[in-house]
């Protein structure tokens, strides 16, 4: 079974959040992040808790953790066996924020609007 292609959102000014994202994380962190970004990509759809919880409507969240630092990177799969990072955040409640969760449709809006164009 072929490996999902991880995709990292552009917005139209050419910024990439989730690498924003990802380029803020401490060494630690960013290396757990890398690991649940490779069992993305190896598991794809079927990557689940405690790498991957899906949110709502399409929205999945990639999970990493260390001490009580918590953080999260959003996503949606897309045709082909793509796997799109939009956003992520440092998570400071149990509950994910439902305007992270619509950050990330209005992301996966424009990229399925730009992808039909292409």
């Amino acid at each position: 079974m072929p490996d999902f292609q991880v995709i990292f959102f552009e917005k139209t000014n050419g910024e990439v959040p989730a690498e924003l994202f990802l380029d803020s994380l401490s060494a630690k962190m960013s290396a757990k992040m890398a690991r649940s970004i490779s069992a993305l990509q190896k598991h794809g759809n079927e990557l689940r808790e405690p790498y991957s919880k899906h949110l709502e409507d399409g929205i999945f969240e990639l999970r990493a953790q260390i001490g009580s630092d918590i953080s999260r990177v959003f996503y949606f799969f897309f045709f082909g066996k793509r796997a799109v990072l939009t956003h992520g955040i440092i998570k400071k409640t149990q509950k994910t924020p439902a305007s992270e969760i619509e950050r990330a449709k209005s992301y996966r809006k424009i990229y399925i609007k730009r992808e039909g164009e292409a």
